[in-house]
């Protein structure tokens, strides 16, 4: 997979007031970890190159922390977790877990539905049930998402985790045979409107004038 360049640096200052003024000059507060730290390393982070670069992206991606620090310069990580601005949606905060390139990962992976389901040209209604899947794999491994073709569903038809093809080096993780996507059936069926009753001592309607391109009966007047 791709991976990332992100430039980072030793964060000193802690605490919710230290980390406010830190967004204010446009540089993102993180952490990092992973099993082979004793503990978390606080980070500084360009908020504009982290947006642009790892904010935006669907999925995990491997990033290399560029810092001339050896402890923290080339290594590799996954963004474990964003906090975000409730309402601006603006990353707040970075979780950078440090991962091993020969220890496989747990994670999970975005699926893509493609393609138009024989059910809904027949006017059924595709349901994803799940949006992602779990997967086990190393790193360099990691795909941006999981294709699952579509075209050949039929109304009731469906498929399962089993069902999917993995890419080279990926192994789905399940334990029950989960249902990805189906196609449900019409709900809207077609409704009969009944002719309105008569009302009993109603006026019968009037029949509609017919207009005369001849004029009145009898021809021209004297």
């Amino acid at each position: 997979m791709e991976t990332i360049d992100l430039e980072v640096s030793i964060r000193d200052e802690r605490g919710k007031s230290a980390a406010r003024a830190t967004r204010r000059r446009g540089v993102l507060p993180g952490v990092l970890y992973g099993p082979k730290r004793a503990g978390a390393v606080a980070l500084f982070l360009d908020a504009k190159e982290f947006k642009k670069k790892v904010a935006s992206l669907e999925g995990s991606h491997l990033i290399r922390l560029g810092s001339p620090i050896p402890e923290i310069g080339g290594r590799l990580a996954l963004v474990k977790e964003m906090q975000r601005d409730p309402l601006t949606r603006e990353v707040l905060h970075a979780d950078l877990y440090e991962v091993d390139v020969e220890r496989k990962l747990r994670l999970r992976v975005p699926l893509h539905f493609v393609g138009k389901a024989a059910g809904v040209e027949r006017g059924g209604i595709m349901q994803p049930i799940h949006r992602d899947v779990e997967v086990l794999c190393l790193p360099t491994d990691i795909p941006g998402y999981i294709e699952v073709d579509v075209t050949q569903l039929d109304i009731h038809d469906a498929v399962h985790v089993s069902q999917l093809a993995p890419p080279p080096g990926v192994e789905f993780v399940y334990d029950t045979d989960d249902t990805l996507v189906t196609v449900l059936p019409p709900t809207v069926e077609e409704v009969k409107v009944a002719a309105p009753e008569a009302v009993e001592g109603a006026p019968a309607e009037a029949p509609a004038a017919v207009e005369s391109a001849k004029g009145t009966e009898g021809g021209k007047g004297a």
